[in-house]
């Protein structure tokens, strides 16, 4: 984790709730296959705050073996790209003509300022959703309510029912908000092609005299 985040994570980390989700996790990844590795669940936060431009908010891992790193839609380099990122490669070739990423790893993301949070930061073995409902969404809440407070000119891209009921936490006149369906293959083709979230998403940073995010 960042230096940068250490203050607003370790008064949550302090919170009721959080540990008995800490208590919960211990017992999880006593008894049964978690992902991603414990090393990597906060992973999301080696990102510094002070350069985060970006925030785009998952669900919760990918539940197979190997897949999960810590970072929302992102694989390691050793994985195949999976579906859901193939269909947002997609829609940045669609939107701004190709997206520079050879593998489904967004760590060159991550290194520019773009949050890769998930909504829940654990999973069980080929269990997707196994560990909603045990305190992971007020922390992610807590986030996103502190990013909008703490942090000039974010783009947060809300995509997916669980990412979306997320929008009503932003300050709408500070930040840009930019909501569509999931990318994943039963959803994408209900709005999230051609949403074009790449390039409004740029287009906002430009007039904001920030960095471009290299998709």
């Amino acid at each position: 984790m960042d230096e940068s985040w250490k203050a607003f994570l370790k008064a949550e980390f302090d919170k009721p709730y959080f540990v008995e989700l800490s208590n919960f996790l211990h017992q999880e990844y006593e008894t049964k296959q978690i992902f991603p590795p414990k090393i990597q669940v906060f992973r999301a936060f080696s990102t510094d705050l002070n350069k985060v431009t970006v925030v785009i908010l998952g669900q919760d891992p990918y539940h197979t073996p190997g897949a999960a790193h810590g970072l929302a839609f992102s694989v390691p380099n050793s994985q195949p790209v999976p579906p859901s990122l193939v269909n947002i490669y997609k829609e940045i070739d669609n939107d701004i003509g190709r997206h520079v990423n050879k593998t489904g790893n967004l760590t060159p993301w991550q290194s520019q300022g773009v949050l890769l949070l998930n909504n829940v930061l654990t999973v069980e073995a080929h269990r997707a959703g196994s560990h909603r409902g045990r305190g992971w969404e007020i922390f992610t809440e807590a986030v996103i309510k502190y990013l909008n407070e703490t942090r000039p000119h974010l783009v947060f891209l809300l995509w997916g029912r669980d990412a979306r009921s997320k929008a009503g936490l932003i300050d709408k006149s500070k930040h840009l908000v930019l909501e569509a369906p999931h990318p994943s293959p039963l959803s994408a083709y209900n709005g999230f092609f051609g949403c074009k979230h790449f390039s409004k998403c740029n287009q906002f940073l430009k007039e904001h005299g920030l960095p471009e995010i290299e998709w």
